[in-house]
């Protein structure tokens, strides 16, 4: 038995096809098919059923597998103390960010992190959360950057830092001539949303009340964007109003910050956590990503105080 061969294993079990795996850990499908069946036969059982499509893992392969992950955890974590001993952090750490995250921390967090610790090589992709779920359950990443709480007790939260949301408005809405505003001053068939599938867009959702998404319906037209970038540009350009995660204002030009507006207490935030599965143990590569990522953002959002509200990612309606 080798740890090559219980990661084989794994892979088919998450992805139930030994195409799809072998492409996966980059290796031919013969070269893949050969060592699953050599670790059947030396334990003397079928891992999978494989007549069934997609492959289907026995009941004693279920057990396999789960021991598998433990073990190739325990490998890892074995790593990990020679490397901590060594004071020593090398190798690949694939992770993931959530696109309405992304562009504030990313561009200054590659630069800032290859430089101090130019032998850990990040590769990082943005996924939304639904997929990044996903992915850190099948452990095809090792963490990611994402708003929560998730809610789901397999997944490890390790909470940054809470984010301000705040309103964008074009020059002629009424709301403008407020210092601070309410939920209440959004009007809600002239605000721009994300597109299903985004974190944010429940969270805006959530802050508006439920109505939204009904009266957005009846409108003559609707526009739903995949970016926050793409809500300022639609709010400058065809008016109305949307919600944008602070980070994402603190390059704005005067003119622009003269139309933002921040919320009364309690301010609605976004609760921004670095998040693991259960098998994870390169703690101290997640310890430097926390504390680069933390210093990329200001210091009031690195404490959750009393006055602040922590929108909810999933809608009101689930």
């Amino acid at each position: 038995m080798t740890i090559t061969q219980l990661e084989y294993v794994v892979a088919v079990a998450t992805y139930k096809s030994f195409v799809a795996s072998a492409d996966k850990c980059f290796v031919t499908q013969p070269t893949l098919s050969m060592q699953i069946q050599k670790l059947e036969d030396e334990l003397g059982v079928k891992i999978f059923d494989r007549n069934k499509h997609p492959i289907v893992v026995t009941d004693i392969g279920e057990m396999i597998v789960e021991q598998a992950k433990s073990i190739l955890s325990k490998s890892e974590q074995m790593q990990e103390l020679i490397q901590s001993e060594q004071n020593k952090l090398s190798g690949d750490f694939k992770m993931a960010v959530i696109p309405t995250v992304a562009p504030n921390i990313l561009p200054s967090l590659l630069d800032s992190y290859s430089k101090k610790y130019p032998n850990v090589r990040l590769r990082v992709k943005e996924m939304e959360t639904n997929q990044i779920i996903t992915a850190l359950k099948n452990n095809e990443i090792k963490a990611a950057l994402l708003s929560t709480p998730l809610e789901d007790s397999s997944l490890i939260e390790h909470p940054l830092f809470y984010e301000p949301f705040v309103a964008y408005m074009y020059k002629d809405e009424p709301a403008l001539a407020k210092r601070t505003i309410n939920p209440e001053d959004i009007v809600f068939e002239r605000v721009w949303l994300l597109n299903e599938g985004h974190c944010m867009r429940n969270q805006v959702l959530n802050l508006c009340g439920e109505n939204i998404e009904r009266i957005q319906a009846a409108k003559a037209y609707r526009y739903e964007s995949s970016n926050v970038e793409t809500l300022r540009r639609m709010v400058e350009k065809n008016g109305g109003m949307t919600i944008l995660p602070e980070l994402a204002t603190l390059e704005f030009t005067e003119e622009q910050s003269d139309n933002l507006r921040y919320f009364n207490d309690p301010e609605p935030v976004r609760e921004i956590s670095l998040v693991t599965n259960d098998y994870f143990v390169r703690d101290a590569v997640l310890q430097t990503l926390s504390d680069e990522i933390l210093a990329l953002v200001p210091e009031k959002m690195r404490v959750q105080k009393k006055n602040r509200r922590v929108l909810r990612i999933k809608s009101a309606r689930l």
